[in-house]
């Protein structure tokens, strides 16, 4: 049986557009397609777990526009707790232009919009469910006085939590964040929490170290197309990527990590939900689009089976 996942974090209306390359300052382009698909690092980490069987609470603010009622249907229609998901007048749901090139790679704008408005106090009035929970997790694409409180309550309750320290924010303060249990940067993230260069896994595991010191216990850097390393006092170990033809790498990291907090919830195994998460990310990046591109239970099966 899954454990109950809790997000506490942002939503998106992805809106995005396929080139061929990256137009010049003051040149314009035509590009071949565009998509909109809901999205935002929160939702995606939140709809990942429930494609592939979590109880998920979802915590988030949307807008009061033409997005919102979209956005809170994609949750519902995924059996998600939608009791904290609250619109608020007078803001714009967030959304994400997202700009996809032919090697896949991609380069992301956001607006919070209504994200903003998730506040410590807002947190609170979730409070009674989220004890409930067996982790939470959360992201940056919201305001980072939520996330400090949030990280201290699932302490003070003794609540597992992770952190996905994306989109990087250079006001992250390290040392109100050292309760987390698990802090899951990607390189970029570790080169700005750290100000070390990531360039290798010997490099990672250096920059990941430097932040054990400062009393961070846990921490998995997710390397690309490298793969991933978890880090703790105990050692280090590294997780093999799976080798797939890319067609759209948005969304991975978001992916990643949704299977993370699943398998973890369930298992308990870091090596197991560390292995199962590598190739359910590796598995989104052969489709287009971030949440369509994740697989349910079954599809995922099938993919690992194949491998």
């Amino acid at each position: 049986m899954t454990g109950k996942i809790a997000v506490v974090g942002s939503n998106m209306v992805d809106l995005i557009t396929y080139v061929n390359r990256m137009p010049a300052p003051g040149e314009t382009l035509e590009a071949p397609s565009f998509s909109l698909g809901c999205g935002g690092k929160g939702a995606n980490q939140a709809v990942a777990a429930a494609k592939l069987g979590a109880d998920v609470l979802m915590v988030t603010r949307i807008g009061d526009d033409i997005f919102a009622d979209n956005t809170l249907h994609n949750f519902d229609a995924l059996g998600m707790n939608t009791k904290h998901v609250i619109k608020v007048p007078g803001m714009s749901s967030g959304v994400a232009p997202i700009f996809v090139e032919k090697s896949g790679e991609n380069s992301i704008l956001i607006v919070k919009g209504a994200n903003e408005a998730l506040t410590p106090a807002e947190v609170d009035k979730a409070a009674d469910d989220l004890k409930q929970c067996d982790l939470i997790v959360m992201q940056l694409e919201v305001p980072l006085e939520t996330i400090y409180h949030t990280i201290a309550f699932g302490a003070k309750h003794g609540i597992p939590t992770l952190l996905n320290p994306a989109p990087a924010q250079p006001d992250l303060d390290v040392s109100r964040i050292t309760d987390v249990t698990y802090l899951v940067p990607n390189e970029t993230e570790l080169e700005l929490l750290t100000g070390m260069t990531v360039s290798d896994e010997i490099s990672a595991e250096k920059a990941a170290r430097s932040l054990m010191e400062k009393g961070i216990k846990t921490v998995i850097v997710t390397l690309g197309s490298k793969g991933a390393l978890l880090v703790t006092n105990d050692g280090k170990k590294h997780f093999e990527p799976v080798s797939v033809t890319p067609k759209d790498t948005t969304g991975a990291g978001d992916a990643f990590i949704g299977a993370f907090a699943r398998y973890f919830t369930e298992s308990k195994d870091l090596d197991f939900s560390l292995g199962q998460a590598s190739r359910y990310a590796a598995d989104s990046i052969t489709r287009p689009g971030t949440q369509k591109s994740y697989a349910t239970a079954e599809e995922f099966k099938v993919f690992c089976e194949r491998l």
